[in-house]
């Protein structure tokens, strides 16, 4: 009997789950001669001796977490490692016939090599590039034409895995508990394979669920901390509904058990009563008295689990802080988009939009979650604030899980001292500096998420955080953060639900773009921004963007001079991505060329000497769109109860101006509220706000 799933496992699968060392350890031995000696089972069950007098067994249909070996280590040792990699070796150069695949659930199997090693791998188990090359039929529920058949190696869906094999793989406690959860209901993300990304991802509330190899649900793997089974039952849940219902879509949000629809939210109805008040206020008006209000919205919320509303009202109480205090991080534009969040979630939760009521809400997501050993590879820091009070942002892949996290270190400065991203480069974190996370590799046993994907290190006794310098290897990273094709990630980000609707998750918008060259490099004096038009390696135009700040004074410098081909011809280059008028804008946080560049982090005193000039071409749509945004976060400022004397032509000028660009609801917007502010505006004048408001900063994200 060969055992197919043992030949799917390639490099990388199995760095997944054991680590890159151990797998680099298995290679060189088994390389190196000290391959084991084999002995398979009728059953498939494969036996190693080891030259060191190790015995190691895999049991017949076990994964590899099920494999026994008589090493003190514990899991997944180098010798079960070893076992696999000689197994592939000998199937690769043996003459046993081609590897075949268990048939999924309701169709057919066709013969296919494996790439990992199979007779088709080319160079044995080292060299093995991806999933195993299987030949799926027509089979599966709920598959349209874009989602199965042909002869790829990634057609194919969780979803088919029967009831049967889903117990058999997971066990009955774990199915058991999945069932209790499904009762009450949860949401999930499902992302489909491709090719190339052949792994089927499940995002859950409380972590990712990737399936390694096609069709052996027992290699499914969790991030978060704990058992994988109850994950797995409900990822595969998932997969069905996903199937049934957007048979045609690459990442499908959906809902499985639980009650149908979430309307009846008291905390989220207060807390957008709330909201309207400090609108009709303003950050000028509102008083300390607020400060108890805002914190027992809060606690309701909190125990309402609503966790995105729950972040914007911190948002909305750190302003309203901020201005009391005179503080920099106070943004009137930022206020007033908070203050439209709120009202925005409850109407897509009462008019039942295309978003689920529980991703609107979050309602499924826990407040932390730790994970479980994981790597993350840093892609660069964001310094913001001023010299007296600096936040540093570590942004951290997590190719797992195909997503981003966060690091935020806040600091204040000491009477006389500046601080800026580069003194601060220094400070130390988890056993390393910031500036070693923001441009290192990662290794820990000891990290936990938060609902924003905001990421802290615990400080047990047996936690361990190893960082490693990094040589900008991103190559490895996941389709969903790593953009070849700025085309295609245009069209991506274009799919998304407004910004106003989506999960509260940190740096959700940053992405890695693989660069094929950079056309031009200029500064705009006047706003001292630096722009570069760089094209992707798949093709596909951006501009990459940055704006001086005193906290990152070298910023724009460094920025320039990578670039430029001062390390080495620029290969990649991470930011936050947003569409523009032009298309794609990257706001940068770090450039991979011969070195990993941080440019928030580096070095200089912002005095060196910039060339080239900006293309700026005049753009009437977004000049009429600011002015009527300047309008809203002015109103939200001052309060609709306080307008000054004139705001309503102006608002009324500002909608003709929307209009003559062909923005003509925005322009209405803007005029239905001008007739709204009378003399004492009330609860008509507040929804007229959030209705132009909601409608700008749409439109704005949609160009």
């Amino acid at each position: 009997m060969i055992r197919t799933d043992l030949l799917a496992l390639t490099p990388e699968v199995l760095a997944a789950l054991s680590n890159r060392g151990l797998v680099k350890r298995a290679v060189k031995a088994v390389e190196g001669g000290e391959a084991p000696t084999l002995a398979v089972d009728d059953d498939g069950a494969v036996h190693a001796t080891h030259p060191d007098g190790v015995t190691s067994t895999l049991p017949a249909g076990g994964a590899l977490a099920t494999g026994v070996c008589s090493c003190a280590a514990p899991g997944v040792c180098r010798h079960l490692l070893a076992l696999v990699l000689t197994y592939q070796r000998q199937q690769a150069t043996g003459p046993a016939p081609a590897p075949r695949l268990p048939p999924p659930a309701g169709g057919p199997t066709d013969d296919g090599p494996g790439r990992g090693g199979g007779p088709a791998g080319g160079g044995g188990p080292a060299g093995g590039d991806g999933a195993e090359r299987d030949t799926a039929g027509p089979g599966g529920a709920g598959h349209g034409p874009s989602a199965v058949g042909g002869t790829e190696p990634w057609r194919w869906s969780p979803g088919d895995v029967t009831d049967e094999e889903l117990a058999a793989a997971v066990g009955a406690p774990a199915l058991a508990a999945a069932e209790r959860r499904r009762r009450a209901g949860y949401t999930a993300v499902v992302r489909r394979p491709g090719p190339e990304d052949p792994v089927p991802q499940v995002e859950l509330p409380t972590g990712t669920v990737r399936f390694l190899v096609p069709r052996q649900i027992g290699y499914a793997r969790s991030d978060a901390a704990g058992g994988d089974g109850e994950a797995v039952a409900l990822a595969v849940w998932a997969c069905r509904a996903a199937d049934r219902e957007q048979p045609d879509r690459r990442e499908a949000q959906v809902r499985v058990g639980g009650t149908v629809s979430v309307v009846d939210r008291p905390a989220l109805d207060a807390a957008v009563t709330l909201a309207g008040e400090v609108l009709l206020a303003g950050a000028v008006h509102t008083g300390a008295g607020a400060a108890a209000r805002l914190a027992a919205v809060r606690r309701d919320l909190d125990a309402a689990g609503l966790r995105w509303p729950l972040l914007a009202l911190d948002e909305l109480a750190g302003q309203l802080d901020a201005y009391a205090a005179r503080g920099a991080r106070y943004r009137p534009e930022t206020l007033a988009e908070v203050l439209a969040e709120l009202p925005a979630r409850r109407r897509a939760v009462v008019n039942g939009g295309a978003t689920p009521a529980q991703r609107v809400l979050g309602t499924d997501e826990p407040a932390e979650t730790p994970l479980r050993r994981l790597r993350l590879t840093g892609l660069g820091a964001r310094v913001r604030g001023t010299a007296g009070e600096v936040a540093v942002d570590v942004v951290l892949a997590h190719p797992a899980a195909a997503g981003v996290l966060v690091l935020r270190r806040e600091f204040t400065a000491a009477e006389g001292d500046q601080l800026t991203g580069h003194t601060l480069a220094g400070r130390r974190v988890a056993g390393s500096t910031l500036g070693a996370l923001a441009a290192g590799n990662v290794v820990s046993e000891s990290a936990v998420r938060s609902a924003a994907h905001r990421l802290r290190f615990s400080a047990g006794r047996l936690a361990r955080t190893a960082v490693t310098p990094g040589a900008g290897s991103w190559a490895d990273l996941p389709p969903a953060l790593l953009a070849r094709d700025l085309d295609a990630l245009a069209a991506t980000l274009a799919e998304r639900p407004p910004r106003l609707l989506r999960p509260r998750t940190a740096a959700e918008s940053v992405r890695v773009l693989a660069l094929g060259e950079v056309r031009s490099i200029g500064y705009a004096a006047g706003e001292q921004r630096l722009e570069a038009t760089v094209t992707g390696a798949a093709g596909g135009v951006a501009t990459v963007s940055a704006v001086h700040r005193a906290v990152a004074p070298g910023a724009l410098d460094a920025l320039a001079a990578a670039l430029g081909g001062a390390h080495g011809a620029p290969r990649y280059v991470s930011g936050t991505v947003r569409r523009g008028a032009g298309g794609l804008v990257v706001e940068a946080l770090a450039v991979v060329a011969d070195t990993v560049v941080v440019p928030d982090l580096t070095a200089g005193a912002g005095d060196g000497e910039l060339t080239g000039a900006v293309a700026d071409p005049p753009d009437p749509v977004a000049g009429a769109l600011r002015a009527g945004s300047a309008l809203l976060a002015q109103a939200a400022h001052t309060g609709l109860r306080q307008l000054p004397g004139g705001f309503r032509d102006r608002l009324r000028e500002a909608g003709a101006g929307l209009a003559r660009v062909g923005l003509d609801r925005c322009g209405a917007a803007l005029t239905d509220l001008a007739g709204a502010l009378g003399a004492d505006p009330g609860d008509a004048a507040v929804r007229a706000w959030v209705d132009a408001q909601i409608r700008l900063l749409v439109t704005a994200e949609s160009r």
